[in-house]
């Protein structure tokens, strides 16, 4: 077990070196010109407010920020503009929802995201809980598609649907009323419609929603399996030392795992569900007076076999398309089946807490190969006047299978 925990340190220890690649790009400054420069492309969930480059790959990072770019973009992926905007900030909780129909504009200066370029412009703007989408038409400043929830008293909302409005007025070629009626305030629906009108008026358009398509989110199924190497203990009233240590043991776990890539952060981030078949029996002689008249000598066995379920969290660091390092961490429920401690004539049954894991690994392609420490599990939980803990450190080997 020490030996796979200094692993983990080894391997958590490499990835500082592992980050997100500059890629090629441009940005127009306020004098017009444009800079051909790498781009580091932190696949922003929040629209930036600057950014970092290099002129080459051998020199020095720099930042530039929004109040000296009109534009940049990453080739083959996003593109942002300057714009100063009229921009509602009303929330949409519960709990600081307005009482107010109208929109509560106010000037600011941001960066939009294209997500269709043509006659008529759709961009996109995400500010924490914050979800916004402008609309621009033959070249026009960009303007806010308003959508906004308030109440009309303590028990009821209602939704200012403006939106459907001011796309009724602007797109006039290839839609319905009917398709208006029906369009939600989303990405998916809006980039629809927008396209739907600039290939009705003959326009060329740009779908950066479509380019943008590896960058969505993923869910993948993994085969794991690998091999625990355990250690378990149960302690007799007022003995701090385990009055029954029956050691280490190494022993085979199999589990099946569903990843959800989130969609942001260039899929640096993923959570997990790992339900896992693992099992340790071990036993060990015990011996008490010894050297005494009364010296006994009897055998505790310990019978454990669970599912543990982990619900966890992965950072994955990127060191090219198909390889990368990855650390995670979750929280593990476990349940216990049919698992016991026998100790003489007395048998326990194991009913079993929580505990947390920590894993740090490496996948190419499909394969990976992972180094896993957990904290302790309490064994006991229905018994007043002894407890026990098991834990386990594991070699864990996975597939993907989609």
């Amino acid at each position: 077990m020490k030996k796979l925990s200094l692993l983990a340190g080894f391997l958590a220890t490499s990835m500082y070196y592992a980050q997100i690649k500059f890629e090629e790009g441009y940005f127009i400054d306020n004098s017009g010109a444009k800079k051909e420069v790498l781009i580091r492309n932190v696949d922003w969930k929040n629209n930036p407010v600057d950014i970092e480059y290099k002129t080459d790959n051998a020199s020095k990072v720099q930042k530039e920020t929004i109040s000296n770019i009109q534009e940049f973009s990453i080739n083959g992926g996003r593109k942002f503009i300057r714009a100063k905007v009229m921009l509602d900030r009303s929330s949409g909780n519960l709990n600081s929802m307005s009482y107010t129909h109208e929109p509560d504009f106010k000037e600011e200066t941001i960066f939009l995201k294209y997500v269709v370029e043509g006659k008529a412009g759709l961009f996109y703007y995400e500010d924490g809980n914050l979800r916004r989408y402008f609309y621009s038409s033959e070249s026009s400043e960009p303007k806010q598609l308003i959508y906004k929830p308030y109440y009309i008293d303590q028990a009821s909302i209602a939704y200012n649907e403006d939106y459907k409005k001011q796309i009724a007025e602007q797109l006039k070629c290839g839609i319905t009323a009917e398709q208006i009626k029906r369009l939600d305030y989303t990405t998916k629906d809006l980039t629809k419609t927008f396209i739907q009108y600039n290939e009705c008026s003959g326009n060329q358009i740009i779908n950066y929603e479509k380019k943008d398509e590896k960058a969505k989110s993923l869910i993948h199924l993994n085969i794991r399996a690998g091999i625990n190497t355990s250690e378990l203990n149960v302690y007799e009233p007022s003995n701090i030392t385990p009055s029954y240590h029956f050691g280490n043991k190494n022993s085979f776990r199999i589990g099946l795992e569903l990843e959800y890539v989130l969609p942001f952060n260039k899929n640096k981030w993923a959570v997990f569900i790992e339900p896992t078949y693992q099992y340790y029996k071990n036993s060990t002689e015990v011996v008490t007076l010894p050297g005494s008249l009364f010296e006994t000598r009897y055998t505790a066995t310990a019978d454990y076999k669970s599912i543990e379920v982990p619900f966890g969290v992965r950072h994955y660091f990127f060191l090219s398309d198909k390889s990368k390092i990855f650390l995670n961490a979750a929280y593990v429920l476990d349940f216990a089946l049919n698992s016991t401690v026998t100790i003489e004539r007395s048998k326990m049954d194991i009913e079993s807490g929580g505990n947390m894991i920590f894993g740090a690994g490496f996948k190419y392609d499909k394969f990976s190969a992972e180094v896993r420490v957990g904290t302790y599990r309490g064994l006991f939980r229905n018994y007043m006047y002894v407890d026990g803990d098991y834990r386990a450190a594991s070699f864990i080997l996975g597939y993907t299978l989609f």
